[in-house]
């Protein structure tokens, strides 16, 4: 029986459905490609090995490429990705998240690519916090124990549904932040450029920028932490805590203020972490033409523009007036 990839799926996610679908427990199954043992899902997701999108092609029916889609190969986020851990202590991150919500509105329940990302905290969709472990037992993610016909939105460890999880409230800037983040992300990928690199080196300190205290970088907190240190960061860069003298600082302030609604708040965002990284910034080794200012200024004129054509086009005025 062959099982259609969905929306934005891992690829363990829909070798777990496929398995399923066959009656045969997932572990059997992918033993035949060489991962039975140890968290085999994880592994998946990250290092296929070479001949499985051939192996699963042929079974299926289904592109080599579409099958590659599905893995989490791109080198500028990687080091965004949740570590793989096969215990989940409270205090760490555990290497899968999941939106009880979207589990329970899926016809058959699958997970996400963009749940393996720290950069995530809450769901698009629902608007509530993301979780990283089961709710009753606290235990993380463990697809890759289950060895019977058990679907995967049911607790490998206890068996609790993690549909019936209740939901997580974030705060709305935090929300914006975080979708800012993941738009900037997006567009700096789909044109090759080569900022996405410094862009991610930030992202995985700003722990240490909110003030947490903790040391550790954004992919070792567990989700409630991430959580936390997003609502810190959104809340003191919009509160614009950071008075400086420096005409680069007064500048991207000034980006802010032009740019509006939440670009102005990750203009205000990347000020922040350069006021409070000080002489850490002057020591790094910055890569070859990076611009991160340049960057979100020419991204939040991108937007403002195509906002402004969107009106225009509402508006029935002609194309090159909205221009």
């Amino acid at each position: 029986m062959v099982v259609n990839p969905q929306p934005d799926e891992l690829l363990s996610s829909w070798v777990h459905r496929l398995s399923i679908a066959n009656g045969v427990a997932p572990r059997a199954f992918t033993g035949e490609f060489g991962l039975g043992g140890g968290m085999w899902s994880a592994r998946l997701d990250l290092r296929p090995p070479r001949d499985v999108a051939s192996w699963l092609g042929a079974r299926t029916g289904k592109a080599r490429e579409a099958i590659m889609a599905m893995t989490m190969m791109d080198e500028a986020l990687r080091p965004l990705l949740l570590p793989l851990r096969e215990t989940a202590r409270r205090s760490r991150s555990n290497w899968l998240q999941y939106c009880a919500s979207c589990l329970a509105d899926d016809r058959v329940p699958y997970f996400r690519r963009s749940w393996r990302l720290a950069s995530r905290i809450s769901c698009f969709r629902h608007g509530c916090g993301l979780r990283d472990r089961c709710p009753a037992c606290r235990g993380g993610i463990a697809h890759f124990t289950q060895k019977d016909l058990i679907s995967q939105h049911v607790c490998a460890r206890c068996n609790f549904d993690l549909r019936d999880s209740a939901k997580i409230p974030v705060e709305a800037a935090a929300r914006r932040l975080e979708r800012s983040i993941d738009d900037i992300c997006k567009a700096e990928l789909a044109k090759s450029s080569s900022a996405i690199y410094e862009w991610v080196a930030r992202l995985r300190r700003v722990p240490v920028v909110a003030g947490l205290g903790s040391g550790r970088t954004l992919t070792n907190l567990p989700t409630s932490s991430r959580i936390r240190c997003f609502q810190l960061l959104a809340q003191r860069a919009d509160g614009r805590l950071i008075v400086a003298e420096n005409t680069a600082v007064i500048w991207r302030r000034e980006i802010a203020q032009n740019a509006g609604d939440h670009h102005g708040l990750i203009a205000r965002f990347v000020e922040f972490i350069d006021e409070r990284e000080g002489s850490l910034r002057s020591a790094r080794v910055q890569p070859p033409d990076v611009d991160l200012t340049g960057l979100l200024a020419a991204y939040a004129r991108a937007i403002d523009r195509r906002s402004r054509e969107r009106r225009g086009h509402d508006a029935g005025w002609p194309e090159t007036m909205a221009a």
